[in-house]
């Protein structure tokens, strides 16, 4: 099978999930014998045209917009020419068979593509803006919503990441069931390899005394995290412990209200905003650390809790969107209740006591991986969805 790829972010471009996402899943479908092409948005250094683990990126210029949405006007137009010109100039014993795109951002180019070419688009929908601000209250929100309507409704089928992702979009935008297939998102395991010469001890007095457990979130700093919940949940952690414990916040935004929040709460001294930090850090710091936690208030699947079971430290989640799907109770992880700061507090010392039962998440989670969230299992299952959707586009008139 030719496929064409959409996605606003790929590396080196990273904004969310997505980008590791598609960087993670189609060198595992070349894998397996098909053609890929990607388009994506010119960024930094980055080549033009490479050949990345085996699939042709085609990463284009875009320019600047007066704000976000007039960007991504402009990106479209520019992915929409340049995606047009590509499929032109492919071997007519060689077509592309569909088009695959990765949420709203790319919709408009990918709905333009496939009518023009008459080619079955598949969209991989990561999110919604209604469930990330539970609820449209802007008109930035319901123009979004739109999109995201258009997109659903333009495609020949459509993946998403849980169960939950499902039901939400079979009650936010009708979206028939039978139109739509789960497929986790996956990792690589070995992607966190640890360097054995790191001196440890080094590294963790960089964050917290010999003597204090450390808790970490990492992220976006935005409020769909749950990351003021964290810290409601904090005092009475720090209280349990008798201070002996540092809360450690990781990732690149604002979070001036956020330390305004630690400073009014009296817990300053026990947090440490960190900034963005980059994979290779983040790998070393995660063997120092005692705990991860991810209160999210809405949360479609949580790939971050996977790159915790690989880094062999021991979460805490909160039970909304996909969340419970990905971490099993008292088995891979503790599933809290979510927008509970008392509940959050509780699991974080179900682990910081209980270090045999820790233990027992962390070895029970990373098997997990193999089992569940392998993404050449993965890459086995989307290609199924697209073998049925170009046999399927065989047997009708367009």
């Amino acid at each position: 099978m030719k496929i064409l790829v959409l996605t606003w972010e790929f590396p080196p471009r990273i904004v969310g999930g997505i980008a590791r996402h598609v960087a993670e899943l189609y060198p595992e479908l070349r894998q397996l014998g098909h053609d890929i092409h990607l388009l994506t948005v010119q960024f930094g250094d980055a080549l033009p045209q490479e050949r990345v683990d085996g699939i042709e990126v085609h990463r284009i210029a875009v320019g600047e917009g007066q704000n976000f949405l007039q960007w991504i006007g402009k990106m479209n137009e520019s992915l929409g020419e340049y995606g047009g010109n590509l499929i032109l100039a492919q071997p007519s014993e060689q077509p592309f068979d569909l088009i695959h795109a990765h949420d709203w951002l790319v919709g408009d180019a990918a709905i333009a593509l496939k009518n023009r070419f008459q080619l079955p688009l598949i969209s991989t929908i990561h999110a919604t803006e209604q469930g990330r601000n539970n609820g449209l209250y802007t008109d930035l929100q319901r123009y979004v919503n739109q999109k995201e309507t258009w997109l659903i409704y333009e495609s020949w089928r459509i993946i998403v990441c849980t169960h939950y992702m499902k039901r939400e979009l079979q009650r936010t935008f009708q979206a028939p069931a039978d139109k739509l297939d789960v497929i986790f998102n996956g990792i690589y395991p070995d992607k966190k390899r640890i360097n054995p010469a790191i001196d440890r001890v080094a590294l963790r007095r960089r964050f917290a005394d010999d003597h204090e457990k450390i808790v970490y979130y990492v992220g976006r700093i935005t409020y769909e995290k749950g990351i003021r919940q964290l810290l409601d949940a904090a005092p009475q952690v720090i209280h349990a412990l008798e201070g002996q414990v540092k809360f450690v916040l990781i990732g690149g935004g604002n979070t001036e209200a956020l330390q305004q929040q630690a400073m009014s709460l009296g817990i300053f001294d026990r947090c440490l905003f960190t900034g963005f930090m980059p994979d290779d850090e983040l790998d070393q710091f995660q063997t120092i650390a005692n705990c991860a936690v991810f209160p999210s208030l809405y949360e479609p699947f949580g790939i971050v809790a996977l790159e915790s079971f690989a880094a062999r430290v021991p979460v805490v989640v909160s039970d909304t969107g996909g969340m419970p799907e990905v971490v099993s109770h008292g088995k891979t992880g503790v599933v809290t209740q979510v927008n509970n700061p008392d509940s959050i507090a509780w699991g974080i010392l179900e682990i910081l006591r209980n270090p045999d039962y820790s233990q027992m998440l962390v070895e029970n989670a990373y098997a997990d991986l193999q089992v569940r969230f392998r993404w050449s299992q993965l890459a086995v299952q989307t290609a199924e969805v697209y073998a049925r959707v170009i046999q399927e586009r065989s047997q009708v008139e367009w």
